[in-house]
């Protein structure tokens, strides 16, 4: 009697173990739903595998949301699903869902470095940004790379302008650091690539040299020979007088007139006043910057003026440049 209860009682389990697989087998590979509709799901910092079921659930999208946390811990999906906003389909499978919610799939926002920004202009355009999770707003710019994990130093022109793609949940931090490694990468790569008898004697140097040449020409064609005047005044011991580095002098309250007294008035950025560079870069350097600042023309030229049109114009002798001045500038 005792065997054939055993025996009845093995074949039940068989039975019941035989249907939970069925079960588990259908829902697997069933549509999350008969309606085919788009949905977004927008995973936090903090959610587990469990909680994601149940939410997915009370939606009306996974009617065996055990199954899933279980299946999705023993294949190792539930490890590796990631912070963000996924777009997907009823469509999917519960199997499908679990493959789309990896860090590759994840849906991905943009961010633009704009050429020529300074660290003030990035820094308020981050704090406008309701994307990426604000974590640099008490951390004023002297510690700013050493907290993004970057060695210390001054964070002006650190950040390569290029527009950047990442997922919901990124930090500003790891924003930042992001386009630090890739302003570095550029700035190795055009040094070990340099023309002979530059007058700069580091790539922090051709920084500071490249971010210059961003702020005086928007014109593509005339950032080589910028960098040639730059480098020749350079060579000749001759203060490199630019005005935009009297503007970043003056500071965020620049309010977009450059006087005769800003001129005279004496600051670490003011080329009029100071020999030989200014001691940091005064904006973000574009990859093209950086290339030309290591590429100067062969110019004898070592002064220019804007045109009025967008360009400048270059000139060898001071006489020249004064005639220029008096056309394209005072008569204005």
């Amino acid at each position: 009697m005792f065997k054939k209860i055993f025996l009845l009682f093995t074949v039940l389990i068989i039975c019941v173990a035989a249907l939970i697989a069925y079960d588990v087998s259908n829902f697997l590979n069933a549509p999350l739903s008969d309606e085919e509709r788009s949905f977004e799901l927008h995973i936090q910092q903090g959610d587990t595998i469990r909680g994601i079921a149940g939410r997915l659930n009370e939606a009306g999208l996974l009617q065996r949301p055990l199954w899933w946390e279980l299946f999705a811990r023993y294949d190792g999906s539930a490890r590796s699903i990631k912070t963000g906003e996924y777009p997907l389909s009823t469509t999917l499978t519960p199997v499908e869902l679990l493959e789309e919610l990896q860090v590759s799939k994840q849906k991905q926002f943009a961010f633009t470095i704009l050429e020529g920004w300074n660290i003030w202009q990035l820094r308020a355009a981050l704090a406008q940004n309701d994307t990426l999770v604000q974590t640099i707003h008490q951390v004023d710019d002297t510690g700013l790379l050493e907290f993004i994990g970057a060695q210390s130093g001054h964070p002006e022109g650190q950040f390569l302008p290029d527009t950047y793609h990442f997922p919901r949940g990124t930090s500003d931090a790891d924003f930042l650091l992001r386009a630090h490694k890739a302003l570095h990468r550029k700035l190795d790569e055009v040094w070990n690539n340099r023309a002979e008898g530059l007058p700069v004697s580091s790539p922090y140097e051709v920084m500071i040299m490249a971010s210059i040449i961003e702020k005086e020409t928007s014109v593509e064609a005339e950032r080589e020979m910028i960098s040639g005047v730059i480098a020749g005044r350079l060579k000749k011991g001759m203060r490199l007088q630019m005005d935009p580095t009297v503007i970043y002098g003056i500071g965020p309250q620049f309010n977009g007139n450059i006087t005769r007294k800003d001129l005279q008035t004496a600051t670490p950025y003011n080329t009029y006043k100071i020999d030989g560079l200014p001691p940091t870069p005064i904006a973000m350097p574009s990859a093209r910057s950086l290339e030309a600042a290591v590429n100067p023309t062969d110019t004898k030229a070592l002064y220019f003026v804007a045109d009025g049109t967008g360009g400048h114009v270059f000139n060898e002798t001071v006489e020249a440049h004064n005639a220029a001045v008096r056309k394209y500038i005072l008569k204005k």
